[in-house]
């Protein structure tokens, strides 16, 4: 897959280095894969990524997209710790079913297999990765996750990319915050949808904003909803949308 940018992260301070900055446990790298978010000073998401282990280093695995401003991100972050940041030549390969050898399960859901980071391209993906992330409530990079939102809004907590008991990093006040003393009035949840409009379409309730419309496949979508206002038959373009009041699937 030529979107991700994979960058090796090394030196005798890495753990600690990314233990200050993420919002998952570092510790977690022992037992495989870690999803993690890079948040502002305010808690609103900057970029999420899979962090691996690779021998005493770390691979971090981010869409292109963003993979400059993480590189200028952690480099300002960086000081006098003993870290460098590279970005390797290393290719995502992805697939279902038993897990390769050098493979990793994809921790956000068991249901979105493995990954693994090879020398050469993958050129035999064949699998509608959009239906499987609808039908999990899985957000992507870039098209339900986007900068102006909180990652409790976007299914962080049941993505396995987020802990709570970890101690300090950019942007933890805010989201415990949200975690402990509010209730979501927004966030994503997975709709039915008769018809098609386009991604990002503005989702309307008897007149009223209720959200957007994002990815769709096979008669469900995942919307971002303001909870009061998404109920009934709600609209986006020509597209017919419907919310059972269910923000997460199993």
């Amino acid at each position: 897959m030529t979107d991700r940018r994979i960058l090796r992260l090394s030196g005798p301070d890495t753990i600690d280095f990314l233990q200050g900055l993420v919002t998952n446990d570092m510790g977690k790298l022992k037992q495989g894969a870690v999803y993690a978010a890079l948040l502002t000073p305010q808690g609103k998401y900057l970029a999420d990524f899979f962090l691996v282990p690779d021998g005493e280093a770390v691979l971090l695995d981010v869409a292109d997209a963003l993979g400059e401003m993480v590189v200028q991100r952690l480099s300002m972050y960086k000081l006098r710790a003993a870290v460098e940041i590279d970005v390797v030549p290393l290719h995502l390969h992805r697939g279902l079913g038993a897990i390769p050898e050098d493979g990793f399960a994809d921790p956000r859901n068991p249901h979105m297999g493995w990954r693994a980071y090879r020398e050469t391209p993958q050129t035999d993906d064949k699998i509608d990765w959009d239906a499987l992330r609808v039908t999990h409530l899985v957000p992507e990079t870039g098209i339900e996750l986007t900068q102006d939102t909180f990652i409790l809004e976007v299914g962080f907590e049941r993505l396995n990319g987020v802990d709570f008991r970890k101690g300090c990093y950019v942007g933890q006040e805010v989201t415990a915050r949200m975690k402990h003393k509010t209730q979501l009035r927004k966030g994503l949840a997975q709709v039915s949808v008769s018809g098609a409009a386009p991604v990002g379409s503005e989702l309307n309730a008897e007149g009223k904003i209720a959200g957007t419309l994002f990815t769709q496949s096979d008669g469900k979508g995942i919307a971002y909803l303001r909870f009061d206002r998404a109920g009934g038959t709600m609209k986006a373009e020509s597209a017919e949308v419907a919310w059972f009041g269910e923000t997460e699937t199993n």
